[in-house]
């Protein structure tokens, strides 16, 4: 039997408003949390007022709400498709000769087009408000004063020294060791003032410093003169160098594949943004995945205990789903796996359990 307009309509819509509720009830849950968290982190920090801590959890939400999003999508299809079955509409439907796939199928589409509208238009204004975020987490709650940029001209640090502010540029990064290659250095004095400018032909970054050869010092007024090897303070380290580049999360999903081709070129691993990118494509056939899930838990026929299974299943599903996601992504991280592989695995193994369960209740 063809399934009509109306009835698809009409199985969208319950879809629809169930996920919804779930998702608007669960980011409102996770928004109290975080700005409790915030509430405590900043107990100490003379900076962090009320009111920039509650603007720091307005930025982080739609962060949060991206990642809630999946187990909003699972929840809510239980709920939408336990209520159409207690009130035996799909059993009337499935007596007419409508199939599960026939009236799953709106719920899938739906949840697709949620995840297609979530990567396009919803992840590059979360982007912008978590880079917002972690702006104002890094100046209030953890203070520090080092600001590291990549851009097509190579890499830009700074850092505030006790005499005033030093900028760091590199042309290029060698890959093997992490030696920054043709660098400029440029030491300035409170008021902004350049007092001193180095040129060297590389710099490697050790304990507490930087370590500059070859390297030519010029001051206002002087001739450049070669001093061979210079030692810089610093209070950066190596793996502070690596995560101080533009987390994931705070790039556009339109942006990120120039961002990966840049890091790569300057001769930094670009895997974490790889993973990230091929998660958020994946995202759309997670979300239809889930709904699949969640069929198989809530289109039983009601029966006493029905709900107690419906609730622990849910429970276990979202858990093991994060435990997946987790333990693939990590493996990923370390190159033990392809990145596409790790990425696109959580949606792939929930697509296949959902759709053998349903095609073996569907038709034995």
């Amino acid at each position: 039997m063809t399934v009509g307009p109306t009835l698809w309509r009409y199985i969208a819509r319950q879809f629809l408003g169930w996920c919804a509720g779930v998702f608007v009830a669960m980011v409102g849950v996770a928004f109290v949390i975080d700005l409790v968290e915030l509430l405590r982190r900043s107990g100490t920090k003379a900076d962090a007022t009320v009111a920039i801590l509650l603007q720091m959890a307005v930025f982080k939400l739609p962060y949060l709400a991206q990642e809630i999003l999946p187990f909003a999508m699972l929840f809510g299809s239980m709920l939408a498709f336990w209520r159409l079955t207690r009130s035996s509409e799909l059993l009337v439907a499935r007596a007419a000769g409508v199939s599960a796939w026939q009236f799953l199928a709106p719920a899938v589409l739906v949840a697709v087009l949620i995840g297609v509208f979530a990567v396009t238009v919803f992840n590059p204004v979360a982007s912008i408000l978590r880079n917002r975020y972690d702006g104002l987490e890094s100046r209030v709650l953890k203070g520090r004063t080092s600001d590291l940029a990549l851009s097509r001209t190579g890499l830009w640090l700074r850092q505030n020294d006790e005499e005033g502010p030093t900028i760091i540029h590199a042309l290029r990064v060698d890959a093997d060791d992490g030696r920054l290659l043709d660098v400029t250095v440029l030491q300035f004095q409170d008021d902004n003032r350049l007092v001193r400018r180095i040129d060297a032909d590389s710099a490697l970054l050790e304990e507490r410093r930087w370590r500059l050869m070859g390297a030519w010092s010029w001051a206002p007024g002087q001739q450049s003169t070669p001093i061979g090897e210079y030692v810089l303070p610093t209070t950066m380290t190596t793996r502070g160098l690596q995560d101080s580049f533009a987390a994931p999360e705070t790039i556009s999903f339109w942006e990120l594949p120039g961002f990966i081709s840049l890091l790569e070129t300057a001769g930094f691993s670009a895997h974490r943004h790889r993973l990230y990118w091929h998660s958020l494509l994946a995202q759309p056939l997670l979300l239809g995945a889930l709904v699949l899930i969640a069929a198989t838990f809530a289109l039983r026929p009601t029966r006493r205990g029905g709900t107690t299974w419906l609730i622990m299943g849910g429970v276990l599903t979202g858990f093991l789903l994060h435990f997946l996601s987790d333990v693939v992504f990590a493996l990923g991280l370390a190159s033990n796996i392809p990145i596409a592989l790790a990425a696109w695995t959580p949606a792939g193994v929930c697509l296949l359990i959902g759709a053998s369960i349903l095609l073996h209740a569907e038709d034995g």
